[in-house]
């Protein structure tokens, strides 16, 4: 490929308000039934070691967050998901079809940012987004409008003429994800998809995947729990290569009801404690340290009950299963 290759663009694109561009990028005009199921699928490397075991799910459309502690299998989830690896068990079905033997199928309508995004250093963000959308098939002109709407979303559309080696790594995860939505896919996974991003770009990117939801399966990986608290419509835990739990995240969190507790503790108290239950946190403030742990009975005297957020479910759930895998047992 010839990195010097100049791909002429408007300079001076047109600002669109940011709700009437969102619902531009977010809008598909056909809404079709979807469904990704994932079929008792495990993945082995070698001869004992396995990155997935016996993983079921059911998708329709919405924001599945997909949370686990790093090493969970979530990143081998989905390069399954993504036709990149074939799983050694079970199956995966796109709309009926077993993405293993048909997996143009679903490329044509999937959009994938990995863990691990590289560029092309020497090109610009419009030369490289031209690039990519000639590989997904992407008519010229509607692909040079499609690139203009989602570099202002991501907003980088004052830098989208410098070159990609001179970004920063956040930067470079904003041109990820304008890649992952160039086809406008029913089928967006984006594995660690915030890791470089600043705040605000956090909360834009947070809000877009809301809006993209609608009328697509978004699945989105991640070991930070305020990356799907805002989004999700679903939650799958993962530990340990398996999937521990799957509902909506109100069922989730009416699950520990009753079952969080805050209290102020001695800084000496402490270690022991810890031993007894999970602090979910632990904040030292002049009277002594203020803990959040979840148990099925009150901690202590003082012990308040307070509402449960997902990080109590995260730990409540991932905890355990990580325990009892270290101690050799099985789910």
């Amino acid at each position: 490929m010839n990195t010097n290759t100049v791909v002429h663009a408007s300079t001076a694109p047109t600002i669109t308000p940011p709700q009437q561009l969102v619902e531009r990028v977010a809008f598909r005009t056909e809404p079709a039934p979807l469904t990704l199921s994932i079929e008792g699928i495990g993945k082995r490397y070698g001869r004992d070691a396995w990155g997935l075991r016996d993983f079921s799910l059911q998708l329709n459309p919405g924001v599945l967050g997909l949370l686990g502690p790093n090493g969970a299998g979530k990143s081998t989830l989905m390069r399954i998901l993504a036709t990149i690896t074939k799983p050694t068990t079970g199956r995966v079905l796109w709309n009926g079809i077993d993405i293993s033997t048909s997996p143009d199928t679903l490329r044509a309508t999937l959009g994938y940012l990995p863990q691990d995004f590289g560029v092309y250093p020497n090109l610009n963000a419009v030369e490289f987004l031209t690039y990519m959308a000639a590989i997904k098939g992407l008519d010229g002109k509607a692909a040079r409008r499609r690139i203009d709407d989602l570099l202002q979303l991501v907003n980088l559309t004052d830098t989208r003429k410098r070159r990609l080696g001179g970004y920063s790594g956040g930067m470079k995860q904003r041109v990820g994800i304008v890649q992952a939505l160039l086809n406008d896919p029913q089928l967006l996974i984006v594995d660690e998809p915030t890791a470089g991003l600043d705040p605000e770009e956090r909360a834009r990117f947070r809000n877009l995947l809301s809006e993209l939801s609608g009328q697509r399966i978004v699945i989105l990986s991640t070991h930070i729990v305020s990356d799907v608290e805002a989004t999700a419509t679903g939650i799958a835990l993962m530990s340990n290569g398996q999937l521990q739990q799957h509902a909506a995240p109100e069922t989730l969190l009416h699950a520990l009801d009753g079952q969080v507790w805050e209290w102020v503790v001695a800084s000496a108290d402490l270690p022991a404690l810890a031993q007894q239950y999970r602090f979910s946190s632990q904040v030292r403030r002049g009277d002594g340290v203020h803990v959040r742990a979840v148990a099925h009975n009150k901690p202590s005297p003082d012990a308040a009950p307070v509402a449960p957020n997902l990080e109590d479910v995260f730990l409540s759930v991932i905890a355990p299963a990580a325990a009892l895998h270290q101690n050799g047992g099985t789910r």
